[in-house]
């Protein structure tokens, strides 16, 4: 810690500084305090022309002082000890057409021999179970924990990439939810959709259950 100058403690920002739109607050104002590391994750939901998607994920860890690796390299401060990459390609059903994997940096050239490894994802379907699916197909010792993070986040993004192109088609007709058949995945996954509660009964009357 005594090595870390003041200069160091404002590099990353404090997110009681972030608020939302309608007046929310963000964070309480944290006490005095030095950092020490910074993840920051990426990700981003394309259509693309032959009428796929594709969900891109990167990932970069960097800490704002220098150090010593476990590997005897002297790190100057912000160098990037992970800068991971993923490319994920799905159809309109979800179901993985091709996965690409790159390391720009990883903190051992070992690392790298995983990459290959994440295509046997190819013609799994992103969904229910998506993390069991991500380690059958790809066992602890063959991959990479931190591109299986990335793909759990890319799973969310996915759905929001796909629905994003059926509202922006229906004209944002949320109505028409009341007529789907099925029940939604998402559907007692969290407080906001808990069948209880009034979203569901709003969007999705016809799986409400009791009330709360």
């Amino acid at each position: 810690m005594n090595e870390m100058n003041r200069a160091e403690t404002d590099q990353l920002p404090s997110l009681e500084t972030i608020a939302g739109a309608d007046g929310r607050p963000g964070l309480s104002a944290p006490r005095s305090r030095r950092p020490l590391h910074r993840r920051t994750i990426e990700t981003d939901g394309f259509l693309r022309e032959d009428g796929l998607f594709d969900i891109e994920a990167r990932l970069i860890d960097t800490k704002p002082f220098g150090f010593r690796d476990s590997c005897g390299r002297d790190r100057p401060p912000d160098a990037r000890m992970h800068d991971l990459c993923v490319r994920l390609t799905l159809d309109a059903e979800m179901v993985v057409r091709d996965i690409e994997v790159a390391m720009p940096a990883s903190p051992f050239s070992l690392c790298t021999e995983t990459m290959p490894n994440f295509r046997a994802l190819v013609g799994a379907r992103v969904g229910s179970g998506w993390r069991k699916t991500v380690l059958a197909s790809v066992p602890l010792t063959s991959g990479c924990t931190h591109v299986r993070e990335m793909l759990s986040v890319m799973a969310t993004v996915a759905f929001q990439t796909i629905t994003s192109l059926s509202l922006k088609q229906s004209g944002l007709a949320v109505s028409t939810s009341i007529n789907r058949p099925e029940r939604p995945h998402f559907v007692d996954g969290c407080l906001a959709w808990d069948a209880r509660r009034e979203v569901v009964a709003r969007l999705y009357p016809q799986f409400k259950k009791g009330s709360s």
